[in-house]
C-alpha cells in the first residue's frame, strides 16, 4: 500500500469513526427528549384523569369543577410553583377528555404538542396530526405552522397530494432545524423544576440593569414589592416573558416593566399595552387598581422611558400615581449610572 493510498484508507477510517460518534450523541439526545416527553405527557395525562374521576364522585355540577380545580391550583403551587395554575389544570383536565385511553396517546410528542391538539375540534383532524406529528417527528412549530394553515384539510381536498406535501416540508424545514429546541420549552423548564428560562433571552447589559432597577425599586421608599423576575404570561396561543413585575402597596396595583436595548418603537409601546391588558385580566384581583406598565430604553439620547396608561387620563394618573412612581429623570439617572459601571469592567 503507497503513502497516498494509506492515507486515504485512514481518512476513511476516521470519517467513519466521526459517524458513529455523532450517530451515538443524536441517539442519546433523541432518547432523552423522549423521555422528558414520555413522563411529563403521562403525568398530565393520569392528573387530568383524577380530576375528572374526582368532578364524578355524584357531583355533577360545573361549579363543583371549578372549586375542586381552583383548590388543587393553590396546594400544587405552594409547592411546585405557578406552573399549574387554574388554566393550566383545566388544559390537563380537556387533555383527559380528549385522549380517555392512554393507549391513543402519543408519550413521544411534547406537552406543547398537546396543548395545540386538544384545541383541533375535530376529531379526524386531531387523529391526523397526532399521529402525523409522531410518525414525522414534527417539530411543535411544524405541527403549529401545519395547523394555522390547515394542511390536513388541504391535503383532502388536493387531487395532487405529493406536491402538497413537498410544499409543506419545504415550508417547515426551517423550524425543523433545531433539535434541542425541547430543552428550552418553557413546560419542560418547570415540570423538571430548572431555573427559569432568562438565561436564554437575557443579555450581559439587560441583566444587569434589570438587577440594578430592581434594587432601584425596593429602596425608592414608595410602596414597592418585588414579585417576579421573567415572570410568564400565557395565553391560549402564545408564551411571553415580562422583564419585571412589582406590586405597589400606596397604589394597590401592579407595575411592570419592559427593558429594551434600542430605541422604542411602536411595536414597543404596542406590547407593553398588550402585557398591561393581559396582567389585568390573568393577574390582577379585583380589589386592585388597573396595572401600570413601565417600558425602558437604554439608548438615552432617545425617549428613555414610557408609561402605558390604559384605564386613566394623563392629568389624573400624573396627580394620583406618580408621586409614587420614579420619574423619568431618576430612571435616566439609574440607566447612566450602570451603563457607566458595566462600560468601566469592560
Amino acid at each position: 500500500m503507497n503513502k497516498k493510498t494509506k492515507l486515504a484508507s485512514e481518512g476513511e477510517g476516521l470519517s467513519a469513526f466521526h459517524d458513529d460518534i455523532k450517530q451515538i450523541l443524536q441517539s442519546a439526545r433523541s432518547k432523552a427528549k423522549t423521555a422528558i416527553n414520555s413522563a411529563m405527557v403521562e403525568a398530565y395525562w393520569l392528573i387530568g384523569k383524577r380530576i375528572v374521576e374526582e368532578e364524578q364522585q355524584g357531583r355533577t355540577r360545573a361549579e363543583y369543577g371549578k372549586k375542586i380545580i381552583k383548590k388543587l391550583a393553590q396546594v400544587l403551587s405552594s409547592e411546585f410553583g405557578k406552573g399549574l395554575d387554574e388554566r393550566e389544570l383545566r388544559r390537563l383536565r380537556q387533555f383527559f377528555l380528549c385522549f380517555p385511553k392512554w393507549d391513543t396517546v402519543r408519550p413521544e410528542l411534547s406537552w406543547s404538542h398537546y396543548r395545540l391538539l386538544i384545541r383541533v375540534s375535530n376529531q379526524k383532524a386531531r387523529s391526523y396530526y397526532l399521529n402525523e406529528a409522531a410518525e414525522q417527528q414534527w417539530s411543535y412549530r411544524t405541527l403549529e405552522r401545519n395547523y394555522k394553515t390547515l394542511y390536513h384539510e388541504r391535503l383532502l381536498s388536493s387531487q395532487v397530494k405529493a406536491e402538497v406535501e413537498k410544499e409543506m416540508r419545504e415550508k417547515t424545514a426551517q423550524l425543523q432545524a433545531d433539535h434541542l429546541d425541547f430543552i428550552k420549552d418553557p413546560y419542560v423548564i418547570e415540570f423538571l423544576d430548572l431555573p427559569a428560562n432568562a438565561s436564554y433571552t437575557e443579555k450581559k447589559l439587560e441583566k444587569a440593569l434589570l438587577d440594578n432597577l430592581q434594587k432601584f425599586l425596593l429602596e425608592l421608599g414608595k410602596g414597592f414589592a418585588f414579585v417576579a423576575r421573567q415572570r410568564l404570561i400565557r395565553t391560549e396561543t402564545s408564551d411571553f416573558y415580562i422583564d419585571l413585575v412589582f406590586y405597589n402597596y400606596h397604589l394597590k396595583c401592579f407595575v411592570i416593566i419592559e427593558l429594551k436595548t434600542h430605541a422604542i418603537t411602536h411595536t414597543d409601546v404596542g406590547q407593553l399595552d398588550m402585557y398591561v391588558r393581559m396582567f389585568d385580566d390573568l393577574q390582577k384581583n379585583e380589589n386592585d387598581n388597573p396595572t401600570i406598565g413601565i417600558l425602558l430604553c437604554t439608548e438615552t439620547d432617545k425617549m428613555i422611558a414610557k408609561y402605558s396608561v390604559l384605564n386613566e387620563s394623563e392629568q389624573l394618573f400624573a396627580s394620583k400615581y406618580m408621586p409614587y412612581l420614579p420619574t423619568e429623570a431618576e430612571l435616566i439617572a439609574e440607566i447612566e449610572r450602570e451603563k457607566c459601571l458595566i462600560e468601566g469592567e469592560e
